[in-house]
């Protein structure tokens, strides 16, 4: 019998490196949105706005329409998604200003740290193991977060904030029974009406660049799919595909977000050179002990299907 798409390995390998690449190159929208006269706010409104109709077509095309009025029928797990909401608004806020205001490195450097974090927050929440790859690569991050502060002359705030929010963000998202796309509608739904009231603010104080002419119109169209569809893309293909290998994918997205920021004319100094260095040899032990876990599932599983 043939595999039917969705149990295709090569189109779920597909799907996470194309989410990974929209994260990693989602910096260019929002750059391009500012030299368009968009502020970080008016974007994060737009952003907030358009991303619920995109995410309300995927509810819908996922037949989870139930699930979401489910949530809004359950206080408990309606306010742990409101929860989430203020993580993943302030996520997606800290990152938009980042991005706008020349600091897309720091902003990549917190994407970087995220995986690394979520290894500690695993050890202490959910009583998991960290093996030697593990440990050496929380050192090295480490090492690599105090060389970014000694360079920036201060804490790497957008970094800590940007791994800090979305680490916690996934461990509730982990703990509430609720879908990927029907959860993210709610957080739409819940975070629209404050993008709504600032739009409409703008419009009657004649500051919103998005009602100047079509082309503006566009660039803030185009913050529903690309807040929506990543996220749907990696949904998909986190079902259908080894979370190690995934683990290793997502340092793509980081690497892209890197690779803008220097094109955009960031500041790379040597210290944050070496910093990142360190960041990366975090990212490599990481990938390496991702691989290796792998590797050995795989001998464990053929000898156990061996004859005796």
């Amino acid at each position: 019998m043939t595999a039917s798409p969705s149990d295709n390995p090569r189109a779920a390998l597909f799907s996470a490196f194309g989410c990974y690449v929209l994260w990693g190159l989602m910096p260019l929208l929002f750059m391009g949105q500012h030299a368009a006269g968009f502020d970080a706010l008016e974007i994060l409104a737009h952003r907030t706005v358009w991303a619920a109709p995109v995410a309300a077509l995927l509810v819908l095309a996922a037949r989870q329409g139930g699930q979401v009025a489910a949530v809004f029928r359950d206080p408990r797990t309606l306010g742990w998604l409101a929860l989430s909401t203020v993580l993943i608004g302030t996520n997606w806020g800290v990152y938009v200003w980042a991005t706008t205001h020349q600091a897309t490195l720091e902003a990549s450097l917190g994407y970087y740290i995220n995986p690394l974090l979520n290894m500690v927050v695993g050890l202490w929440l959910f009583r998991e193991r960290i093996d030697r790859f593990g440990w050496i690569a929380v050192g090295l991050a480490a090492v690599g977060v105090l060389l970014q502060a000694l360079a920036l002359g201060r804490p790497p705030w957008i970094s800590l904030i940007l791994a800090v929010s979305f680490a916690t963000y996934g461990v509730i998202r982990k703990r509430v029974p609720v879908e990927a796309q029907a959860g993210l509608l709610v957080e739409c739904l819940l975070l629209a009406p404050f993008g709504v009231v600032w739009l409409l603010w703008l419009a009657q104080t004649g500051q919103g660049v998005a009602f100047d002419d079509p082309v503006h119109w566009l660039w803030a169209l185009a913050n529903g799919p690309a807040t929506v569809l990543p996220l749907a893309l990696f949904a998909w293909a986190a079902r259908r595909m080894p979370l190690s290998t995934l683990g290793f994918i997502q340092f793509l997205a980081p690497t892209l977000q890197f690779a803008v920021g220097v094109w955009a004319g960031e500041a790379l100094t040597p210290l944050r050179v070496v910093s990142f260095a360190f960041i990366w040899g975090g990212a490599a032990v990481f990938a390496a002990g991702a691989l290796w876990r792998r590797r050995a599932e795989r001998r464990a599983l053929a000898a156990s299907a061996e004859p005796i």
